[in-house]
């Protein structure tokens, strides 16, 4: 099926459209086409409008409306969009030529409005165009074409004279004007065609726009799908395992990939075995494309050169994996540091050198990033880049960007100037916390308090709406996949492995965990029953127990260290009157946070303990019979516990969840790298829980 018949508009009528040709048409139109990732690769493509304007003196101003940098076209609204004079621009087309910095520097100069994001790299492509409206898009099939040794030989088989092709030129001043000469030398052109790049398309309203873009799409999928090869990825080699297998064995290579390629910064990792990329990582010709290098600038941001490909078959076994993992990620940072020595110019800097996409036979492909978004984002694009691979056969060959045309793009200062606007790396970014008990109190705090700082957060509870609740509001705040929510007893050994096996498919593994989960019962000992007691010991000593062994587990399976936060309390250290069983049950906790700190050091794995105290407010704990068996103890009223608690402190203060989260952000952040085995008091002063 082509472009045309699986598209959700293919005339613009069909769309319902703004009524007004203007800015919201040309939002509208953004979407329709960034809707498709077959049209618009993500973060990709820019679109244009030309429009007459009144400026803030009344005064007639033609004003082109182009894409801001670094908007997503399925997403774009209007306050997304640059506007600029365009009669101050369209002057430069009569240079010859014009650096980049000369190029930003003048359109930054020509901003209509104040407010608006910087202009799109490529605005001088569509100011040099006359038409009224401009699409420039990365469409498969485009690409697949522009990516053939015989590219321009088949644009013209296929479009005859209606198609300009363009080589390939780094994006700025002389690509444009190359494009902006091709249109106005030929009237009669529908589209220009650039080489190892993508699509240009024009039109005189939104609408004749929109609907050239997408026949002269469905032109060039047409064409393709009359020659599409019956193994477009060569012969099977590698069938995919079963998908149960496969889930397994990502479990157990995720956290060396992770390992392997940790440096300054932690990477998130993301994992796709659709049909289609098992079909390309299992075939004959897999390795012979993937190794030739990115089909399109776009890709190559966000994808690097080239993957990793790891040399292993299903039959080798799990352990020749885990090697090949390491073995993998070694050389292609050796390999990068090759590639970025012979190209480097003065002042350049490298790049973290980990691979961005690792190639799997028979179980897909692994994409790594300092987030999780980031990691996606390098999953669609290759995604894309094997739709173009696919064609490579029908096209006779895949020629992509060579190594310095490659090295160009990927340290061209215009891009790594789009890197320094983002926001400075956060203490926790790229870590992974798995926290219990987090679905309310001192559990939901942190997971605010972790993520806020950077940490993609897994929430465990056995309140499953609860947890769900937690994860929807951090990744509401901090973005897609921040965090996810797992229903787990702590007491059930199966459960607890269940929840770090989501973590590793969710993020590829795991550095920090707090134990949290927790129950309080308050009873003299003569009425205290066996049950009560094995309860509050299964969840507290053995729940983390459970969960640390889990850890230890997957943290040595990383080899890149780890923190552990265990959540105890006061009671701990001091005796609880009618507590006996869970003071007994958190001293153990205390005491097993110590002895894993004596096993963890030597990988790098430290473990600390926090004991707050009498935290109130929005716990679950003390929301149960907690609260009222405690105001019975001290032969008071429950809503007289606060003030109680309050006044036996020397600092005369209530504790906070969010008090308590402070402290494990402490213990889990680079501020306490050089401390394990250590306790942190959160109770206000409770001189007979003085640690000592």
């Amino acid at each position: 099926m082509t472009l045309t018949d699986e598209i959700r508009c293919s005339t613009w009528a069909e769309s319902d459209p703004p009524s007004v040709d203007g800015l919201a048409a040309l939002v509208h139109r953004s979407r329709l086409l960034g809707a498709d990732r077959r049209i618009a690769n993500i973060f990709g493509g820019n679109t244009s409008m030309k429009s007459t304007e009144r400026d803030h003196l009344g005064r007639e101003t033609r004003v082109l409306w182009v894409k801001g940098s670094g908007s997503d076209l399925a997403t774009i609204r209007d306050r997304d969009f640059a506007a600029l004079k365009l009669d101050e621009i369209e002057p430069l087309f009569a240079r010859a030529e014009m650096t980049d910095e000369a190029m930003t520097d003048w359109l930054e100069r020509t901003a209509f409005e104040p407010g608006r994001p910087r202009q799109s790299i490529e605005t001088l492509l569509h100011a040099f165009i006359p038409a009224p409206h401009v699409d420039h898009t990365h469409p498969d099939a485009i690409i697949s074409i522009a990516c053939s040794p015989r590219g321009q030989e088949l644009m013209r088989e296929i479009f005859g004279s209606r198609a300009a092709w363009v080589p390939y030129v780094r994006p700025g001043f002389s690509l444009s004007r190359m494009i902006g000469a091709a249109v106005r030398d030929n009237p009669g052109l529908d589209c220009v065609v650039m080489g190892k790049h993508g699509l240009v398309t024009w039109g005189e309203t939104s609408a004749e726009c929109y609907e050239k873009t997408l026949r002269v799409i469905g032109e060039a999928e047409t064409w393709l799908a009359a020659r599409e090869a019956a193994e477009p990825f060569g012969e099977s080699l590698v069938p995919a395992l079963p998908k149960a297998e496969r889930r397994d064995v990502f479990v157990a290579v995720l956290p060396v990939l992770r390992g392997a390629m940790s440096g300054d910064r932690k990477m998130i990792l993301r994992i796709d075995d659709d049909p289609g990329v098992l079909d390309f990582v299992g075939g004959s010709a897999c390795r012979n494309l993937a190794m030739r290098g990115a089909a399109c600038p776009d890709h190559l941001v966000h994808t690097k050169r080239i993957p990793l490909m790891l040399d292993w078959r299903p039959e080798q076994g799990r352990d020749a994996l885990l090697d090949a993992a390491r073995r993998g990620v070694a050389d292609f940072a050796a390999r990068y540091e090759t590639y970025f020595k012979a190209h480097a110019q003065e002042g350049d800097r490298m790049a973290a050198p980990w691979p961005r996409v690792i190639l799997i036979p028979g179980l897909g492909m692994v994409t790594s990033g300092g987030d999780a978004a980031v990691a996606d984002v390098s999953r669609q694009l290759y995604r894309r880049a094997i739709a173009v691979m696919r064609n490579a056969a029908s096209v006779g060959g895949f020629e992509t960007l060579t190594e310095a045309e490659s090295f160009a793009i990927e340290y061209w200062p215009l891009e790594l100037y789009k890197l320094s606007l983002k926001p400075p790396p956060k203490p926790l970014d790229g870590r992974v916390a798995l926290i219990t008990g987090a679905a309310s109190g001192i559990g939901r705090a942190a997971a605010a308090r972790l993520a806020r700082d950077g940490a993609h957060v897994v929430i465990v509870d056995r309140n499953e709406p609860g947890a769900a609740t937690v994860a929807d509001a951090i990744a509401q705040h901090r973005g897609a996949w921040r965090a996810i929510a797992v229903a787990v007893d702590v007491t059930s050994e199966a459960a607890v492995g269940d929840a770090f096996t989501a973590t590793v498919l969710a993020y590829g593994g795991v550095d920090i965990v707090v134990n949290n989960a927790g129950i309080s019962m308050s009873a003299p000992i003569e009425t205290t029953t066996l049950a009560d007691w094995q309860k509050q010991f299964d969840i507290l000593s053995t729940g983390y127990f459970l969960v640390a062994r889990a850890a230890f587990r997957l943290m040595r399976a990383q080899g890149s260290g780890g923190a552990l936060v265990f959540v105890a309390s006061k009671n701990a250290v001091a005796a609880g009157r009618n507590a006996s069983a869970y003071s007994a049950a958190k001293a153990a906790e205390l005491h097993l946070a110590r002895c894993l700190a004596e096993e963890g050091g030597s990988a790098g794995i430290r473990v600390n303990t926090v004991l707050p105290d009498a935290v109130l407010s929005g716990s679950s704990i003390w929301n149960s019979t907690w609260r009222a068996e405690r105001a019975a103890t001290y032969d008071i009223e429950e809503d007289q516990l606060e003030a109680h608690y309050r006044a036996r402190t020397t600092l005369k203060v209530n504790v906070l969840p969010e008090d308590v989260a402070e402290a494990i952000f402490f213990f889990t952040s680079a501020a306490s790298s050089k401390t394990t085995g250590g306790v942190l008091t959160v109770d206000g002063g409770v001189p007979a829980a003085y640690v000592r």
